[in-house]
């Protein structure tokens, strides 16, 4: 009884910690990194926008919108419900893991194989591959970090088959298949193709999933380099880094790609660009869909790349009204790094 207590608690300080760490709401990011390590080691545009996304309707109840979802608590519950993604020749089913991460499944429609990004509690992922039927064949990692990476090792032991397991990092475990920018593979009939985006961390990679005979939209899984409305920290990085991931590489997509990020920071995020631009009414719009959306814990994610560019300061650094707030400078890598600066201290 107390063992199993001391284990509840232990788990939920490490899910608070690192999501606190990884989001950078505190102050003081040393100490909490020293207590994360610890403890580690120890064991749209408004309303409308929901429309636009092409999710799935549950059979039985065609008079729904398009929505499914599927509400599962657990011991510790989630902070998000599940919800499936329909997108051309693929579904995304969002799955939430931890105090506020986001892993992914990504199913081909044709041929029922399925990878999943960041799979850091495998026994969900497990549980819902084996519930839909799916056949599991590879583990896309966008970084090393514990919190996106830490259940590689486990869900390979776990699972029944062997799995290939993606990344751009040596710091990732159970890595087999090292990518770099360009690479390409399949997930059934679908093409991935890897984009390398250094600055987070040395060795971040972001996975842009298309259909083989579709139109190039598809999705793009971005972990921590890019979340709606924000950026992530330059932990192993510099500006000029991150304007070549977000404002050369990602923007390049079509705008219609959708956008799915590593964690649930949509509101703090969106907070912080309102501050960057209080006249963008687009940003505003957005904050009150999003907290419709989180009223009923369902999540905020994807976006789409359009959408990001029209309310995300850090894809927004070529604009007067972003470069104006960072102290007028014009050249959109050091209004890149002042605001990164200014939002690490931020306070919603």
């Amino acid at each position: 009884m107390i063992a199993s207590a001391w284990r509840s608690m232990a788990t939920t300080v490490e899910t608070q910690l690192t999501a606190t760490y990884f989001r950078g709401s505190s102050s003081n990011p040393k100490l909490l990194l020293r207590s994360w390590r610890t403890i580690a080691r120890a064991d749209s545009p408004g309303f409308g926008a929901i429309e636009r996304r092409f999710l799935a309707v549950p059979v039985i109840c065609p008079s729904l919108v398009k929505l499914q979802k599927l509400r599962k608590v657990g011991f510790r519950g989630m902070h998000s419900t599940v919800e499936d993604v329909k997108l051309e020749g693929m579904e995304i089913k969002i799955l939430p893991a931890l105090q506020d991460n986001y892993m992914y499944l990504i199913v081909d429609t044709k041929t029922r194989e399925a990878a999943v990004v960041d799979p850091v509690e495998p026994e969900l992922v497990i549980k819902t591959l084996q519930e839909q039927q799916l056949t599991l064949s590879k583990v896309l990692t966008t970084h090393h970090h514990w919190d996106h990476a830490g259940g590689n090792e486990k869900l390979v032991k776990l699972w029944e088959k062997e799995l290939d397991v993606y990344g751009g990092d040596d710091r990732i475990g159970a890595l087999n298949k090292k990518v770099q920018q360009d690479d390409t593979f399949t997930i059934g009939a679908l093409n991935v193709k890897c984009l390398s985006t250094p600055c987070h961390t040395t060795g971040h990679i972001c996975y842009h999933v298309t259909a083989q005979e579709g139109s190039g939209k598809g999705a793009v899984f971005t972990g921590d380099t890019l979340f709606q409305g924000g950026c992530g920290r330059f932990f192993e990085g510099t500006p000029e880094e991150m304007y070549e991931a977000l404002c050369t590489k990602l923007s390049s997509l079509p705008d219609t790609t959708k956008v799915f990020c590593g964690h649930e920071y949509t509101l703090q995020n969106m907070s912080f660009a309102r501050h960057v631009e209080p006249d963008n009414e687009v940003i505003q719009q957005r904050i009150e869909w999003a907290k419709h959306r989180r009223a009923s814990q369902d999540p905020t994610v994807p976006s789409t790349i359009g959408e990001e560019k029209s309310w995300n300061p850090f894809m927004r650094v070529h604009e007067a009204s972003v470069q104006k707030h960072a102290g007028g400078a014009t050249d959109p890598i050091v209004t890149m790094g002042k605001l990164r600066k200014e939002k690490d201290t931020f306070k919603a």
